[in-house]
């Protein structure tokens, strides 16, 4: 029913006009009937179909949600989002995400939450996360590597959001080591990834990912650490929220195919071109403790930051705040 139902919007957003019922049945291989069936359970989702006899049926306008129908309607992946979760209310969706893949989940599966009452950032950090404005959204991957370098993969969906704020939005985003996405210095997607691993390899990975898409800024907690945005504040256009995923799921399933074949140097160097630092003098400021300051010149094959200090001496920075002079 709902691969049917995302088809039907596919089609709907592409013809822009009436399609006829016999068109539908064609195209789906299913009976007038069946597709009657497909439109009634659209309507119940919120959907406005309109139809006219001897015209066929025009989609009107959609839901303010993130569906699991139009998210499907956007997707032309090969592994992520073979299987999708939606939840109006969730505590996290890294941590649903988990239990499925405790469970046995596909690869590729994914968990969408309308609002989060528990979502954590980097450190323990609360996400906060109202809904009907943003992006909610967990992974389960279940790539053959060893566990040291599971951190790769925080690089990879960094990457990916990356490509997605550009193709929906012609924003010019960039990242900050190792898992903030900025635009104009401020704050818009933030990462988190969990892992289950034995000693010899990976169970599965959870790539948990939060995009600030059309909050305003009254709905921003006054407490942050960092400034933030969100995607509707910097390009003055609200976001489609079930376009943005389904186009961050197809960049983030291309990203995971080519790494499974060549490893982590292309999604490294997309990386790289991409961050804020790239070149620049940072300070690093390592669990409030110690500050390191140098020349950011890239990171190693685990992630970890290379710094380059003023007396010449190379820096691996595994963990810390990062602040570009």
């Amino acid at each position: 029913m709902h691969q049917k139902a995302g088809i039907i919007l596919r089609l709907f957003r592409a013809e822009e006009g009436y399609i006829s019922g016999e068109h539908l049945s064609r195209e789906l291989g299913v009976s007038r009937t069946a597709i009657w069936k497909h439109i009634s359970a659209l309507r119940n989702d919120g959907y406005h179909i309109e139809a006219i006899p001897s015209r066929g049926y025009r989609l009107v306008s959609s839901p303010d949600v993130i569906d699991p129908h139009e998210v499907r309607a956007y997707l032309d992946s090969t592994r992520v989002g073979r299987q999708l979760e939606f939840l109006k209310l969730t505590t996290s969706t890294n941590a649903d995400a988990f239990r499925l893949a405790e469970n046995g989940a596909v690869e590729g599966a994914v968990v969408l939450a309308d609002t989060q009452t528990g979502g954590k950032g980097r450190r323990g950090r609360l996400w906060s996360s109202p809904a009907g404005v943003n992006l909610y959204c967990s992974v389960v991957l279940r790539p053959s590597i060893m566990p040291h370098e599971a951190p790769q993969l925080t690089f990879l969906s960094a990457v990916a959001v990356a490509r997605a704020i550009e193709l929906t939005t012609k924003l010019p985003p960039e990242i900050k080591w190792p898992n903030d996405l900025l635009i104009s210095g401020k704050k818009v997607a933030g990462l988190l990834n969990e892992m289950s691993a034995e000693t010899d390899g990976i169970n599965f990975v959870i790539l948990g990912i939060g995009v600030n898409l059309n909050m305003t800024a009254d709905q921003f907690p006054g407490d942050l650490r960092h400034p933030a945005t969100s995607l509707l504040l910097e390009s003055g256009t609200r976001i489609d929220r079930s376009h943005f995923a389904g186009t961050m799921l197809n960049e983030l399933d291309r990203l995971y195919a080519d790494f499974l074949l060549h490893g982590f140097g292309p999604v490294r160097e997309e990386w790289q071109r991409r961050c804020n630092a790239k070149g620049r003098q940072v300070l690093v400021n390592d669990s409030g403790t110690e500050c390191i300051g140098g020349r950011f010149v890239g990171i190693d094959s685990d992630g970890a930051m290379l710094l380059v200090s003023d007396d010449g001496a190379m820096h691996r920075i595994t963990s810390g705040d990062v602040r570009v002079i």
